[in-house]
């Protein structure tokens, strides 16, 4: 049965292909969808078996669906986008069977249990192998907070339940208030839909944290380089300069494989190596080096630099400049500081 009107897409909408025609239901499935979601596109291979049902609400800012249905595959093709101006994100969690989830370079695929992100303001593909169920979470692109650098290192991948990080935490949290939504009183499912799309856009900011996020590593790895000199400089200053969470820079660095301290140590070892190696180097201390690229102990500074280059800030200073350069004594010899 098809129920709801264009008006209200996503309100009291339901469709069991059981109730069709075999030769409508295909048809019918990807009106519904289309109406549920974002225009879609589904293929279904013939002679297999195939069936579909979806049950839709809206409450809020919250459409909660359930989806069984398969095999097949449903797109979100370019020409999709170009026509269909609704911008959302959806978040499937997986309930039975497996899905193939692909978008953006990237494809996850999702056993029982697994969640994922899709944004439907670009293509995106998925890929049911067999029958399967599903219960999809979608929230305006707004709602989550999220810049186009975090968007795009969300999606297609599957969201990291393990450890302590916030999907962890909440997952189980936003499943069970989804399940409260459906059954709770109505005066009371709009305002659980309103907690349950917040804790949503939680997830999606920790998951686009543990991505790539391009534009966010260029912007925080650029303004580091122009704080290298200030020697207080922490994590926490970081975060908060960019407006983050301190476990969220964190796992930002980690997936460039280093740590943000060892990041901005390593930036400030090759600044002060490169001003060691530059003309006229020989008459600045190595004290006064240190100092200008944040370090605050002239002996530490010496010692990480031997560590790092196998040469001392000296040394490296002399070679750089030549035997003719070295400064001298009062006698004329040549020192090495």
């Amino acid at each position: 049965m098809l129920t709801g009107s264009p008006a209200t897409p996503a309100q009291g909408l339901s469709l069991s292909s059981g109730d069709l025609a075999t030769r409508d239901r295909v048809v019918a499935w990807q009106r519904t969808l289309s109406r549920a979601f974002v225009d879609l596109e589904v293929a279904v291979e013939r002679g297999r078996p195939w069936a579909g049902e979806l049950s839709v609400e809206r409450w809020g800012p919250l459409q909660i669906a359930t989806e069984k249905s398969g095999p097949g595959t449903i797109v979100r093709s370019a020409r999709s986008v170009a026509a269909d101006h609704r911008t959302h994100i959806l978040m499937r969690r997986q309930l039975e069977g497996t899905a193939l989830l692909l978008q953006d370079g990237r494809t996850a695929e999702l056993l029982p249990g697994n969640t994922a992100f899709l944004d439907a303001r670009r293509p995106f593909r998925i890929v049911l192998p067999g029958r399967q169920r599903a219960r999809v979470l979608m929230l305006p692109r707004a709602q989550l907070r999220l810049e186009e650098g975090q968007l795009s290192a969300l999606t297609a991948t599957v969201v990291d339940e393990s450890g302590e990080g916030a999907a962890a935490l909440l997952l189980p949290v936003l499943s069970g208030l989804v399940e409260e939504v459906t059954r709770a009183p109505a005066a009371r499912r709009e305002q659980l839909a309103r907690v349950a799309a917040e804790i949503l856009a939680t997830v999606a900011l920790e998951q686009a944290g543990s991505g790539p996020a391009p534009a966010l590593w260029e912007r925080i790895t650029e303004s580091v380089q122009e704080r290298l000199g200030e020697p207080g400089l922490a994590p926490q200053d970081i975060a908060d300069q960019h407006g983050i969470s301190l476990r969220y820079l964190h796992r930002l660095f980690q997936q460039h494989g280093t740590t943000v301290n060892s990041w901005v140590r390593a930036r400030r070892l090759e600044a002060a190596r490169r001003e060691l190696a530059r003309a006229g180097a020989v008459h600045r201390s190595i004290a006064a080096v240190a100092a200008r690229w944040g370090f605050t102990s002239p002996s530490h500074f010496s010692r990480t630099f031997r560590e790092t280059y196998g040469m001392s800030p000296a040394q490296w200073r002399n070679a750089a400049a030549g035997p003719d350069a070295r400064p001298q004594d009062p006698a004329g010899e040549r020192t090495v500081p």
